[in-house]
């Protein structure tokens, strides 16, 4: 059936409601597999990452406040969460910059 997207054509059988190709989305597309891994403080956290800050002070207030974690654990955290291949599909141009300040970091040791 031309048109219908429900339907492969190769196949002619339907497939099932709920999987990435009925959506739409191929099993292999970053977006697709984003929704499927980040979880809700994952993207909290690259959020937090993502804005500015006036001061170191008002970051780690809002990390507790919005986080209800520490600051030491939140970058505990963070630093894990931008090795993820997920979270850099989610948002690559935080999770690069956090990847060169980190690794700028490490070479001036």
């Amino acid at each position: 059936m031309p048109g219908d997207a429900a339907v492969p054509e190769e196949h002619g059988v339907p497939e099932a409601e709920g999987t990435p190709e009925a959506a739409g989305k191929p099993e292999n597309d970053p977006v697709a597999s984003e929704d499927r891994g980040l979880s809700e403080r994952d993207r909290a956290l690259l959020a937090m990452e993502a804005r500015g800050w006036p001061g170191p002070g008002a970051k780690e207030r809002a990390i507790r406040e919005r986080l209800g974690i520490t600051p030491t654990r939140y970058y505990q955290l963070l630093n894990a969460l931008i090795d993820d291949e997920r979270a850099l599909a989610h948002d690559p141009v935080t999770v690069n910059r956090l990847r060169r300040l980190r690794q700028s970091r490490r070479t001036r040791r």
